[in-house]
């Protein structure tokens, strides 16, 4: 047994690691060998996160954070990847990394460019490309469409399209939790809202989403909460609206449900610009009657009677043939059995008023 314990001793150590092995060769998948003129120089490398950014990340759903060089020459691209559970955690990562200083760029739909850095929401991975601009549109979008053969292709939160258009790039914050809801209001400079974190539900299923809009008739932040029905939505409306301090009501502050929709304008200018922002509401409901149908059709009147003459005449026929299926029998058994089966007079009795003398014999009926 000596002999073969070194044998069971790598294979224990081999299979604690296997999982591992697996998770790493699939988060690999993600980065490309090239792009372009663009060639990888290492295997992908795990990136540990800061305190700071390891709670919204958490909430986020984050399974892992890679980075991995690229060269091209002697110039090096550094692209890092963070895989998240779903799309909508990989969102909500995303809106938390924009700022106003960023623009929307020409690589794609969800990117956007500043300080350095592209990033790129693809299905459940955020992107981020430093000092893209080493490499062109095309490499860049190459690079988009290789990573989005390994996302996930889920479809994004819905909620995102419910907010009006007009509002400040990069001011978009999408709340899966009550931490990025409470970054999203201090990012904004509505950080007196943050107790509607508590209040918000979204233990319940609630997810929520901000924006700050600023044109010539007014300013505000506007806040969407989705609920999974809308009894939910009338009960947390409540809730929400008992957090609001006399300031902020007088300020204009108020909450309103529209099906499972809670829109609340977060101090606006004015009364008249937080009801504008509710009327252009990208947001309808629908009530679907889902109850099977069929159509009552009725034959025509003459096939109506000639089916009732039909079934009368049957029914006719079928009352003869009865009754004479009864007589027959009972006429045969008479002529063959006479007295022995009917009309046997030791068993029948005749009543009798007694108005003659004579008595009555009932063999006189037959």
């Amino acid at each position: 047994m000596r002999r073969h314990f070194p044998v069971f001793l790598v294979l224990a150590l081999a299979l604690p690691s296997a999982p591992y092995g697996l998770a790493q060769s699939d988060a690999q998948s993600y980065f490309p060998d090239r792009f372009g003129n663009w060639v990888s120089t290492a295997s992908p490398t795990k990136v540990k996160c800061t305190d700071q950014e390891a709670a919204l990340l958490t909430e986020a759903g984050m399974e892992e954070w890679l980075t991995s060089p690229y060269s091209n020459g002697s110039q090096t691209l550094d692209v890092s990847l963070k895989r998240f559970h779903d799309p909508s955690g990989a969102y909500e990562a995303y809106t938390a990394a924009l700022d106003t200083e960023m623009e929307p760029s020409t690589v794609g739909m969800l990117t956007a460019i500043g300080h350095g850095r592209l990033i790129m929401l693809i299905g459940n991975a955020l992107v981020n490309v430093n000092q893209p601009q080493l490499a062109s549109t095309g490499e860049l979008k190459e690079l988009s469409s290789l990573v989005r053969k390994s996302a996930d292709a889920t479809p994004l939160p819905p909620i995102r399209s419910y907010l009006p258009g007009g509002f400040a790039d990069g001011t978009q914050r999408y709340a899966l939790g009550p931490t990025a809801f409470r970054a999203g209001l201090g990012g904004l400079g509505r950080s007196e809202f943050a107790t509607l974190a508590d209040e918000v539900g979204f233990n319940l299923g609630a997810e929520a989403i901000l924006a700050r809009y600023q044109t010539a008739k007014g300013n505000g932040v506007l806040l969407l909460i989705d609920y999974p029905t809308p009894q939910l939505a009338e009960q947390r409306l409540r809730h929400l609206a008992q957090t609001f301090s006399p300031a902020t009501k007088q300020a204009g502050t108020t909450a309103e449900r529209k099906g499972s929709l809670v829109s609340i304008v977060l101090s606006p200018s004015s009364a008249a610009f937080g009801e504008s922002l509710r009327n252009a509401l990208r947001y309808e409901t629908q009530v679907t009657w889902n109850e099977p149908t069929h159509k009552l059709t009725d034959p025509p009147w003459l096939v109506i009677v000639g089916r009732i003459i039909i079934l009368t005449l049957l029914f006719m026929g079928l009352a003869v043939a009865v009754g004479a299926a009864f007589g027959g029998v009972r006429v045969l058994l008479k002529v063959f059995f006479p007295g022995k089966i009917f009309d046997r007079p030791g068993q029948m009795d005749v009543l009798q008023l007694g108005l003659s003398s004579k008595r009555i014999d009932s063999r006189d009926f037959y």
